[in-house]
């Protein structure tokens, strides 16, 4: 039996317009994501992945806020609260409006807003 609270992360990534709180539970990684309006996964995490674009799949759950997702064939949506997304890698994806987008994400999260170096 475990039990872990994002009151008190295992880790906290900051970077710019945002943080990425992550949760070890057993063998299981778990992170919620705090994003800010501005931000942009190709501005403000590109620079830390040094990929073109995501290469971390996701599978989200959408706590509030709005957020467009591009995936670099082309398709784009829009997500906000109550959704569920499930991502592969390769996509951007922003904040849409002035409210800040959290997300509590199952899959991915262990990479995401890592340095690949």
């Amino acid at each position: 039996m475990e039990h872990e609270s994002f009151d008190a992360p295992s880790e906290v990534r900051e970077f710019p317009h945002g943080r990425g709180e992550i949760l070890r539970v057993g063998d299981s990684v778990i992170s919620r994501l705090v994003l800010q309006p501005g931000w942009r996964w190709s501005q403000d995490i590109k620079p830390i992945a040094g990929t073109d674009s995501c290469q971390a799949p996701h599978f989200q759950y959408h706590v509030s806020g709005t957020i467009a997702i591009k995936m670099d064939s082309g398709a784009e949506f829009v997500a906000g609260p109550g959704d569920v997304t499930s991502l592969p890698e390769g996509h951007d994806a922003w904040v849409v409006g002035d409210e800040p987008v959290v997300v509590v994400d199952w899959y991915g999260a262990a990479n995401w807003a890592a340095a690949t170096a």
